[in-house]
């Protein structure tokens, strides 16, 4: 009975960070050297995710019953927890870069927004910009013909100008 009690804030924090989570994305990080964990948890942090290593066991307690239940198969082994509460995709974004310089970090799966993603679904995920640059890649769209509206008219309202002067 005293190991439950003791487990139990584990457990608690665990669901703490995952109420109102958008993702969870689970990963191996076995391999990876002081220095490179070191700059991802650096590089999670700056984006607002929570980064932890948990026991399996208590993040399946957690998982229970939630969104998240659908991750429990993939707690295999050395497992850490990516949680982002206000970008869905920054996770996957984050973690699935940080791979491609670190190979020995290995995406296991995650959830994103209430739905289960295996590696290579998380793996497209990530290819997604994030909602940031999706709105000014539009804004830009957007201005760009205006701007150029506005350098034609200026360019008649010029000529005109020189017309009425000779």
């Amino acid at each position: 009975m005293a190991k439950i009690e003791l487990k139990q804030p584990i457990i608690d924090e665990i669901k703490s960070n995952l109420q109102d989570a958008q993702s969870v994305v689970l990963v191996d990080y076995r391999g990876l050297t002081v220095e490179q964990d070191t700059r991802l948890r650096k590089e999670l942090r700056e984006s607002g995710i929570i980064y932890k290593v948990y026991k399996n066991t208590m993040v399946r307690f957690a998982i229970e019953g939630t969104e998240f239940e659908s991750l429990k198969d993939d707690l295999e082994g050395p497992s850490a927890i990516a949680i982002s509460k206000t970008d869905a995709t920054a996770p996957a974004r984050i973690l699935a870069k940080f791979a491609k310089e670190a190979e020995d970090l290995e995406i296991k799966a995650g959830v994103i927004e209430g739905t289960y993603y295996d590696q290579a679904g998380i793996k497209t995920i990530s290819s997604i910009p994030s909602r940031e640059e999706l709105l000014s890649k539009f804004l830009g769209s957007i201005q760009s013909p205006i701007a150029n509206f506005a350098r034609v008219l200026k360019q008649i309202a010029e000529k005109q100008d020189g017309a009425a002067e000779a």
